[in-house]
């Protein structure tokens, strides 16, 4: 049954690039609006070994975006829906579930420099920071990292570019100040997904509400759709330099 799944991948990747996607092992931070998008595109991709880790439960605000989230899956924990979604897809796929949230206190329960790639899709900055910083300097992995998808309306706008080089997304500038004020560089590309566009505030629109104390932004599900959906193209364009390395990408 699995050859018969993976037909129309193999016939672009070949027996190399099925049996790499097969063989590496994979975790991904965060598998709400974007990462959600991102494991179940990994697996239907032929990625047999992921790990994916989330601290929430599912919440009605997220059914608007999450692929996991549904009227049915409310109040359960988002990891464990997911690894069952995975599951249904690739019955011989092995994932693996945390329900913990990422920190630099428990960094070390994941074992960083196990994975091949380690793929970001953390909203908080102090938590990304601290898993960008490591995954790029401590780890032999390819690190791939979501950036702002909040308040995006235009999905012809959503592009890649390294780190350094990503413009127009207040948070990648956060993260940068960040890593400026404390000296810090990274050691090796990181390859990041973004939007650079520039939301009208002057427009009457209520873009984001305060609750409980925290800023909520306005989030629609084709655009963290599309930045799931390339992180998960990032790894297989990586995949085809690989494997394959006379096919234009």
């Amino acid at each position: 049954m699995e050859k018969q799944i993976f037909e129309r991948t193999h016939l672009l990747l070949g027996d190399r690039g099925m049996e790499y996607l097969s063989t590496v092992n994979v975790i991904l931070f965060g598998v709400g609006g974007v990462g959600s998008w991102c494991a179940e595109s990994l697996v239907r991709s032929g990625v047999h070994h992921l790990t994916i880790v989330d601290m929430d439960k599912v919440d009605i605000t997220n059914v608007n975006r999450q692929l996991m989230a549904t009227t049915k899956t409310v109040g359960e924990i988002k990891v464990e829906v997911m690894k069952e979604r995975l599951g249904s897809i690739n019955p011989n796929a092995s994932i693996t579930s945390f329900c913990e949230r990422y920190t630099s206190e428990t960094r070390s329960m994941f074992n960083l420099s196990s994975y091949d790639y380690i793929i970001d899709a953390i909203d908080s900055v102090e938590d990304k920071v601290d898993l960008l910083v490591y995954a790029a300097n401590e780890t032999n992995a390819t690190v791939f990292s979501s950036m702002g998808a909040a308040l995006k309306v235009n999905p012809n706008l959503i592009k890649t570019a390294e780190f350094w080089k990503v413009h127009g997304c207040p948070l990648a500038s956060s993260l940068r100040r960040r890593l400026k004020r404390e000296e810090i560089q990274l050691e090796k590309e990181v390859l990041c997904v973004f939007s650079d566009e520039k939301i009208d505030s002057s427009e009457d629109i209520a873009y984001s509400i305060l609750e409980n104390k925290q800023r909520i932004n306005g989030t629609l599900a084709h655009i963290t759709a599309i930045f799931g959906l390339n992180l998960c193209g990032l790894l297989i364009q990586d995949v085809i330099k690989r494997t394959q390395y006379n096919k234009k990408l």
